[in-house]
This record gives C-alpha cells, structure tokens and sequence, in this order.
C-alpha cells in the first residue's frame, strides 16, 4: 500500500526520544547493504508475525528480484504506485514505501508498516481498521497475512527519493476472509468462491 513517511522528524528532542531518528547515523545517510536489508526485513516481519500467532516467513530471492525493478521503475520515472503489470496480484502481493533518499533505515521502513496494528481489528477482509479506512493497516495485514510464507524486498532511489518495495507470497489481503490474531484457525473463509480484494496491493 501506499504511504509517504513524513519528514516532519523531532530532531531538536531530547536524546531520550532517540528512537524518533531517521536512522542511528544521523544526520549521516542511513546504512545501506543486501545483507541489512535482508535481516531488517526478515527480523521485522517475523517479529510482528510471532506477535499476531502466525509462522514465519522466510527469504524469497525471485521476489526481491520482482521488487527491484518495480523500485527502478519508481525510481526511474517518479511515479509512485502498485505494479500493474497483469497477473501480478495474484502471482505476489505487495507493500511500498517512499521517502527522502538516504535518510531512513530500513527498520524505520518496515516499521511504518508494522505500525499500522494499532489500527487493527479482527473481522473479515478489508473490514479490518477502527476508523474504517482499511489502507491504514493493508501494510500491516499483508505482513501477518497467515498463509504468506515467503517475502522479498528491494531498494532503488533516484537523486531525491528512496522507494522501497515488498512482495509476499502467496498473496494476502484477499476479501471474505476473517482475519484475527491467535486464533485456531486464523484465516477462515467466510464464503465460497472468494475473490481478491480489488483495491488490493
């Protein structure tokens, strides 16, 4: 889904509020490397995914292969956007984040996303946030979707702008499924012949 990270930081907090940084090397750019990215992401995701009472998911190199170019394509024209290239939905689904180049860690990321559990509430897809709004937790409920067993993630920016790019499968966020946190059977559907959310990412 997607969400602009605002570059409204409290820089002149506290040191206690360090946590509010961009990145732990500020004002330095963020660490950047294939091996960061990849154990940012995995630790993250199982993280929020132990939380919620799913398994964990592991690496997938042909989705970060997937990924990547779409972050190139991004970052190459400026449009910001899913991939709509037919038949990717059903093959991957897909969280996007953009922000000021080099400012921000991975971890702040993927931790945008994870953030958006504070909007959850168990109930069947997409009625899955308090204010209604279900893209205020699609990151979030792509992550802890219970039968995605694979992601992969990618990184490509243009001289302003970093866009970071997810995919998971199988896919998630799909209608008429309930989706609730430890429960015996976490992901039941509710109808049959259940279809792909059509706002879906």
């Amino acid at each position: 889904m997607k969400r602009v990270l605002a570059l409204a930081v409290l820089l002149a907090a506290a040191p206690a509020a360090a946590a509010t940084l961009p990145n732990p090397n500020w004002p330095a750019p963020a660490d950047r490397g294939e091996a960061l990215l990849r154990n940012s992401v995995l630790t993250a995701h199982n993280r929020a995914r132990a939380q919620f009472g799913v398994p964990a998911v592991s690496w997938n190199q042909e989705l970060a292969a997937g990924a990547l170019a779409h972050a190139q394509y991004m970052a190459a024209t400026g449009v910001y956007g899913h991939d709509q290239t037919p038949g990717r939905r059903r093959k991957s689904g897909e969280n996007l984040w953009r922000g000021q180049r080099g400012l921000f860690s991975y971890d702040v990321m993927i931790g945008v996303m994870v953030d958006e559990a504070r909007h959850f509430r168990p109930g069947a897809f997409p009625d899955n946030s308090v204010n209604g709004d279900w893209h205020a937790v699609a990151h979030y409920t792509q992550i802890v979707w219970p039968t995605t067993t694979e992601v992969g993630c990618a990184l490509a920016s243009s001289a302003t702008t970093d866009y970071f790019v997810c995919r998971y499968a199988p896919t998630g966020n799909k209608d008429g499924f309930y989706l609730s946190a430890n429960r015996g059977d976490p992901l039941a559907a509710l109808s049959a012949g259940t279809k792909l959310a059509e706002g879906g990412n």
